[in-house]
């Protein structure tokens, strides 16, 4: 709503903005600004798998994926991962039924998950160096490790920023701005799940039944 005062001076009404409109504008700038950092991101991981598309059979004398990859490995790290957009869908349940205790419970569930997932990684990746197959031995691992450490890198700050949140959530409870940050957070996990998805079925399940 705005509101209008006129001047002494017979000059033309000054228009005020309140704080409803203030408040309005502040969310839907939140949310496409989010909206384009997360399609810009996508454009990232697009270019990375067009990348690893192209060099995934540039062996240069080393191992292939077939030799390297171990499936369950990857499968139950899948899992973890799809588990923790589970439980992000109920914090955000929870954050719609107003139950602040909750929200933050799921988080960090959320967060248990998340970290499994990414420790698991880590070992993947020390094994592979320890065996010889590390980034510099060909230009199939250079665009391996690059695309799934770039996914475990956002799984990481994806981590981070859920701590930040159930500390925030705690300190003001579920107030409009922890609201959109949380939604937007739900947002972020969920794409690092998609993509998750694309990399478990074109680098590892492509990889071994070459």
């Amino acid at each position: 709503m705005t509101t209008q005062t006129m001047t002494a001076d017979g000059e033309p009404p000054i228009f005020y903005q309140t704080e409803t409109e203030e408040h309005d504008h502040s969310a839907g700038g939140t949310t496409l600004g989010f909206w384009i950092y997360l399609m810009s991101d996508a454009l990232i991981f697009a270019t990375l798998f067009a990348t690893y598309g192209v060099l995934s059979t540039s062996y240069a004398g080393g191992p292939a994926p077939r030799q390297i990859f171990e499936l369950p490995l990857v499968a139950l790290n899948t899992a973890m991962l799809l588990i923790s957009s589970i439980t992000c869908g109920m914090a955000m349940i929870a954050m719609e039924e107003g139950r602040a205790r909750a929200t933050q419970m799921w988080l960090a569930v959320t967060a248990l998950f998340g970290a499994i997932f990414v420790g698991i990684e880590l070992y993947e990746f020390g094994t592979l160096i320890a065996e010889g197959a590390g980034p510099t031995r060909s230009a199939f691992l250079s665009a391996f490790f690059t695309l799934v450490g770039t996914h475990g890198l956002h799984v990481t700050c994806g981590l981070i920023w859920i701590a930040v949140m159930i500390v925030q959530v705690g300190q003001r409870g579920l107030i409009d701005a922890n609201r959109r940050r949380l939604m937007c957070l739900s947002m972020f996990w969920h794409l690092l799940d998609v993509v998750w998805i694309g990399v478990f079925t074109f680098v590892y399940l492509l990889g071994v039944v070459r």
